[in-house]
């Protein structure tokens, strides 16, 4: 018989099989039985026992809750799946054994922390969605991946024959497979794919429950808008990979806010053995090192990076936005001042996208809300830097630009200019923003004298 603690650990764990548990117990996060060997092993931690009452003793290896955010992306890097299982009630007021649940299911496909994520490179999840058991040739294989770190959706079809060359351009960390296809797709992905394959249960892959389910996170009436309505499987595929999202997350998914078609038409497709050979973005001894990215990078912003790494990786094969693309480089290639200018400009932004997310999904500190105010002024500068610009690459940037003096303004007036990293330790408000939170920090630091007064 297990103890009452083992047997809530066991119907926690029944819930999320083939994902690490991380299990919260007073000041640390324990894991138990094939568990604890997995994360001894990849965390480097001492695997040691727990009595189990007439059950014997069971594997146990465990760290302080406060060390999450530095062994959790080992988890991710080594390829886990990580359910983080907090406590849901002050233990000193549980009657019995303290309640506790899943928060959060990470995955290597939904990471969010820095310490995962690289600068210049998208972390795309992506789901495959194939019309029957035996597809083949021809047959049409839906294909949706997200960046849930930047907010970047996009969904697509193409015959099933060019399924490896596909997942090998977008390179997804993850992709999502209906049990029913697992095998089979595992095979055919082994050149090209070298990530976590995460089955899912086969009715998610209805286009009528994955129609509803985007229109439902969209709030819109039809997928119409968006240019997908036609991509049956297109839309499957993307509902599977916004069911996998809305139930490991358990914050808000707002930054997420359309539904991109990706058209495999317009790109060169480069299969793996090509991209390997020309050292696109990473050479034949895998490292980043002397490849065409390394050489071409000049980018001053992480989203330049990833923008650019996509651009090498899926080049262009139409006349038409080759010449639109070399217009701009022929403007700033000759034009010194506006070059200078707007890389002066851009040298100052951080990673606004990834920024952005972390404000949505309530992941953001204090000094990212400063960062974000301080992106948010830089603006109006690079759009007058842009005043001058012809090409209609040029345009259509500066144009697109807003000026969110509103937001600036907002952050200026509640948020200290160098709060703390958390808001936990206070003085994160500005005196003179919340008449409210004044007079409580009054009473809490001048008690005496707020008692004086009060008499």
């Amino acid at each position: 018989m297990s103890t009452p603690l083992m047997k809530q650990y066991a119907q926690v764990k029944a819930k999320y099989p083939d994902t690490i548990l991380l299990f919260r117990m007073g000041d640390f996060f324990e894991t138990f039985e094939e568990d604890a060997k997995t994360t001894a092993k990849v965390l480097g931690i001492t695997l040691t026992k727990r009595g189990n009452g007439a059950a014997g003793e069971i594997p146990l290896a465990g760290f302080p809750h406060h060390a999450l955010e530095s062994y959790l992306p080992k988890l991710l890097r080594a390829g886990y799946r990580v359910a983080v299982c907090e406590q849901m009630e002050d233990p000193r007021f549980a009657k019995g054994i303290v309640r506790r649940d899943v928060i959060e299911v990470v995955t290597p496909g939904i990471a969010f922390s820095d310490k995962v994520l690289e600068q210049k490179q998208n972390n795309f999840l992506a789901a495959v969605a194939l019309p029957s058991a035996v597809a083949t040739g021809d047959d049409p294989v839906g294909f949706a991946f997200v960046d849930v770190s930047t907010g970047e959706f996009n969904t697509c079809e193409f015959p099933f024959r060019q399924l490896a060359e596909q997942v090998a351009t977008i390179g997804p960390v993850e992709i999502l497979v209906q049990k029913r296809d697992t095998v089979p797709l595992q095979s055919m992905l082994k050149q090209s794919f070298k990530g976590l394959f995460s089955k899912m249960e086969d009715w998610i892959f209805n286009y009528d429950y994955a129609y509803e389910l985007l229109i439902g996170h969209f709030g819109t009436h039809s997928l119409k808008g968006f240019g997908v309505e036609e991509l049956r499987q297109g839309v499957i595929a993307a509902g599977v990979v916004m069911n996998y999202l809305q139930d490991t997350q358990k914050a808000n998914l707002l930054h997420i806010k359309k539904l991109v078609p990706f058209s495999v038409g317009d790109h060169i497709v480069l299969d793996p053995a090509t991209k390997r050979n020309l050292e696109i973005t990473s050479s034949i001894e895998g490292s980043a090192q002397g490849t065409l990215f390394s050489v071409l990078d000049r980018t001053c912003t992480p989203m330049g990076g990833r923008l650019l790494k996509r651009w090498i990786n899926q080049p262009l094969n139409a006349i038409a936005p080759i010449v639109r693309r070399l217009d701009a480089v022929e403007e700033l290639a000759c034009g010194p001042a506006l070059r200078k200018g707007a890389i002066e400009i851009l040298s100052r932004i951080g990673d606004l996208e990834r920024m952005n997310t972390r404000i949505c999904t309530g992941r953001a500190n204090p000094r990212d809300m400063v960062g974000l105010k301080s992106i948010l002024k830089e603006v109006e500068g690079l759009k007058s830097c842009l005043a001058s610009a012809a090409s209609t690459v040029l345009t259509e940037a500066r144009d697109g630009l807003q000026l969110l003096q509103e937001i600036v303004s907002t952050i200026e007036r509640a948020i200290e200019p160098e709060p703390p990293l958390s808001i936990a330790e206070g003085g994160v408000i500005r005196a003179g923003y919340n008449e409210e939170l004044d007079s409580l920090r009054s009473m809490a630091f001048s008690g005496k004298k707020w008692i004086a007064e009060l008499q």
